[in-house]
């Protein structure tokens, strides 16, 4: 993600949990069968008509952000696959030419930053401001991003009102009392129920597997036979998805940072094993700011630097910082150093300021801001895609117990999100519409080696579910980047990495065995650390929820 802070929907302000439950799902009944034939009918028709129409590529809106020569355009997709002469709607697509000779060119290159709920519409901007680490991949593809069905510009959904999604400050996510649960899910009932009332009749095709279907529409309407897709974070599960999905028509295929594809963690177990792990890499960060305390002086141990945040954590609570900055709002600013190595400098040195007597940077770092009507409205929007994707996409618990007593227990040894996480994704506890069974994602005949990317630390996507998805997916080729944890590992300087990416994207190459390598170099501390600094520095990052 942005990695702007979005707000959980039961009152919560959390940068990003990608994950969320399901309990392990049984086999297609005869039923479901007929309807996955019909929705495999019914994209084959509806690429058909992309393929033929193709896309007219103009200027971008002005409002869009996204200056020449980036162009934009329209894909039209079915809302129910099953029913391809139904209602429509458009996809938003944009794309920067490809740099290279004619003779260089291998097509389209589409990305997925993450989410669900994330836009993937500034990757071209890769190009266009020669990104240096993807300056040999631009000589040969044209990069194209997209808004993913109910983002953005396509059909956007909505779940509450964005200048109260984002107001400040919300509940504390560590509940002390009963009353503190009840309020909670008072507020994930009432989300649930906003995103009926606001967007109910597409609720239920808002599905990871439908987002592939119109993927591949997308690679028809580019004029592409077959699809060059890089999908970071969630992009990686949508990747398993069109695989599993159209095996047969991937051509080239990176995922990096990858969610486990299994059926038993598709959504609710992910999320438990997500906590494990961001506690994991809160640990690492804490012991960089210990080590470089000459410049932060937060404290020389990862001890001190603990009761240094339990400090901040409870002054916040007794008292908001600014009057808007609680404890949710703190763990929505801090919970980005977990997740991105990036984030370390520039979360400590606000830190480091306000130890020093200066909350300002703190406050502009993790408070709203309600003038920012247009950025309110994207997050709100993303959180809102987030909760709709991943409630439709498995069927969850509905009992309240089994949550109160799964996240309970983790709680006392993973403290950090844990229960950020809960209210995040109660809503699918008593979601309104159709909940599906989740796809089983394998190879299918004619399925291309895929390069599978990911870091041994990873908090948002644990290192198992890279694993898992190598054993699925046949002749795939897994880099782990060993004793690293960054979220997003395809866009840091690692040449170990980068040349295999290269390689795999320009020729088709991969190695013959599975590679390990070091971890990149972690962050140089900097002294001070700004609200826009981190804004301008996260602005390329991949999403997650």
């Amino acid at each position: 993600m942005r990695r702007s802070a979005v707000l959980g929907s039961a009152g919560t302000l959390i940068a990003g949990t990608l994950i969320a439950g399901a309990m392990a799902a049984p086999s297609a009944s005869a039923g479901q069968q007929k309807s996955r034939d019909a929705e495999a009918r019914g994209v084959r028709i509806a690429a058909e008509r992309a393929a033929q129409k193709g896309i007219d590529w103009k200027d971008c809106p002005k409002d869009w952000g996204l200056e020449k020569p980036v162009q934009c355009g329209w894909v039209t997709v079915p809302v129910d696959y099953a029913k391809p002469n139904g209602k429509t709607i458009k996809i938003a697509v944009d794309r920067a030419r490809s740099t290279g000779r004619a003779g260089e060119r291998q097509g389209s290159l589409v990305y997925n930053p993450g989410g669900p709920g994330g836009s993937g519409m500034r990757f071209p901007l890769r190009v266009t401001t020669k990104n240096p680490l993807w300056e040999k991949t631009a000589k040969a593809y044209d990069f194209v991003g997209f808004d993913p069905r109910g983002v953005g510009h396509s059909a956007p959904i909505s779940c509450m009102d964005p200048q109260e999604f984002v107001k400040a400050p919300k509940l504390d996510p560590v509940p002390d009392t009963e009353a503190d649960k009840l309020a909670q899910r008072k507020l994930a009932r009432e989300y649930a129920d906003g995103c009926k009332e606001r967007s109910g009749s597409i609720l239920r095709h808002m599905t990871t597997p439908n987002t592939a279907r119109d993927l591949d529409v997308i690679r028809a309407a580019l004029g592409d036979r077959k699809l060059n897709f890089l999908g970071v974070s969630y992009g990686t599960y949508l990747g398993a998805a069109y695989a599993t999905l159209f095996p047969d028509h991937v051509r080239r295929m990176v995922v990096d940072s990858v969610v486990n594809p299994s059926r038993e963690k598709i959504w609710y177990q992910a999320n438990l094993d997500q906590d494990v792990a961001f506690e994991m890499r809160w640990d690492d960060w804490k012991a960089w700011v210990a080590k470089n305390d000459a410049a932060y002086h937060i404290g020389n141990t990862p001890e001190k630097v603990q009761k240094q945040w339990e400090k901040l954590r409870a002054a916040a609570k007794k008292s908001p910082i600014g009057g808007v900055v609680g404890p949710a709002e703190l763990l929505g600013l801090f919970q980005s150093a977990p997740y991105y190595d990036s984030a370390w400098t520039e979360v400590a040195g606000v830190w480091s300021k306000y130890l020093g007597g200066d909350e300002k940077a703190l406050v502009e770092a993790a408070a709203p801001d309600m003038s920012d009507t247009a950025g309110n409205i994207s997050s709100e929007n993303g959180n809102a895609v987030y909760t709709a994707v991943e409630c439709a996409d498995a069927k969850w618990p509905t009992s309240w117990k089994r949550w109160d007593r799964d996240n309970t227990r983790l709680h006392k040894d993973y403290p950090f999100l844990t229960w950020s996480n809960a209210w995040l994704n109660l809503p699918c506890a008593t979601w309104p519409d159709r909940q599906q069974t989740p796809l089983n994602v394998k190879s299918g005949k004619g399925l291309p080696p895929v390069l599978i990317v990911q870091s041994t630390r990873d908090a948002a996507t644990p290192y198992d579910g890279a694993v898992e998805l190598h054993k699925r997916l046949e002749r795939s080729r897994l880099i782990t980047e060993k004793d690293a944890g960054s979220h997003g590992v395809t866009g840091l300087v690692n040449s170990c990495i980068n040349d295999r990416v290269d390689g795999y994207l320009l020729k088709g190459n991969v190695d013959r065995k599975d590679v390990t390598c070091k971890p990149h170099e972690t962050p140089k501390p900097e002294a001070g650390g700004s609200a826009a600094r981190m804004k301008a520095a996260a602005s390329d990052l991949p999403t997650v929820h």
